[in-house]
């Protein structure tokens, strides 16, 4: 299948690692061009040049945090000035800091409010208007399950991750007129550093051991496994490409049937 990327220029946060990392690998086997995100260098620049040497990709990258107004005003300000123009934005950051409601003080609120919900609203809010002037354009939003299933002791994602789909939903409505479709991408339980982290986080209330936090989960997923980024980052390439032009407004879930609704 031919998905049409090529030429098109993607914008990808938080894309050093994880389902970031993995995102842009699937873009630039379909010949999209790259801009790349993080706060640290020195994976961007190994992605880089593996990007380039697999597939010949133009990739460039910039460098900032996601969760502040300014950096993310100058990445994107400089991806314009590298390109010209952003056709596809690929919105994905950290999870914020897991905890349950008494734990987490109005601080720990304040940087999830930045981390999860500002940090998608002023991407889009750099990158929309070029897209609407050209009549194309994909919003990708990479949210959680948890915007289905709450998961215990994520309080701030459960509560921020809801508000990234509300916020996206509304906006599909708003410019699927204007050839501009906006999904969100919901993942399960994903092979990366966040998992590691939870399960830790969950073992230190538990008394039990990380890898035993593990195979509880796995043994709740009907697929027996953990998802592979890869299996993000295809569904994500997908989205933004020409063949998904009448998908708008979805929240899709990658999850191994982890879900346990009908809807």
């Amino acid at each position: 299948m031919k998905l049409g990327l090529n030429g098109k220029t993607a914008f990808i946060a938080a894309s050093s690692d994880g389902i970031g990392r993995a995102i842009a690998r699937s873009l630039a086997s379909e010949g999209a061009r790259l801009v790349l995100c993080a706060r640290r260098e020195e994976p961007l620049s190994a992605l880089q040049e593996e990007l380039r040497a697999a597939h010949g990709a133009e990739v460039e990258y910039v460098t900032g945090n996601l969760d502040a107004a300014g950096d993310v005003t100058r990445m994107t300000d400089a991806a314009l000035e590298m390109y010209g123009t952003i056709d596809i934005l690929v919105a994905n950051n950290g999870g914020p800091q897991p905890g349950t409601f008494e734990a987490l003080d109005e601080t720990a609120w304040a940087a999830a409010w930045e981390r999860t919900l500002l940090s998608p609203v002023r991407l889009i809010r750099a990158l929309l208007p070029g897209m609407k002037a050209r009549g194309w354009g994909r919003i990708v939003t990479v949210t959680s399950i948890s915007v289905k299933q709450p998961i215990a002791r994520l309080m701030l994602s459960n509560t921020y991750r809801a508000a990234v789909t509300g916020m996206a939903k509304t906006l599909s409505d708003e410019v699927a007129g204007l050839g501009i479709t906006v999904n969100c991408i919901a993942p399960g339980y994903i092979g990366t550093d966040r998992l590691t982290h939870l399960f830790a986080d969950r073992a230190a209330q538990s008394g039990r051991t990380p890898d035993e936090e593990r195979a509880l989960m796995l043994a709740g997923i009907p697929a027996g496994r953990l998802g592979l980024p890869e299996e993000v980052g295809d569904l994500a390439c997908f989205l933004a490409s020409e063949r998904a032009a009448y998908i708008t407004g979805e929240t899709i879930l990658v999850d191994g049937g982890l879900y346990r609704g009908s809807l």
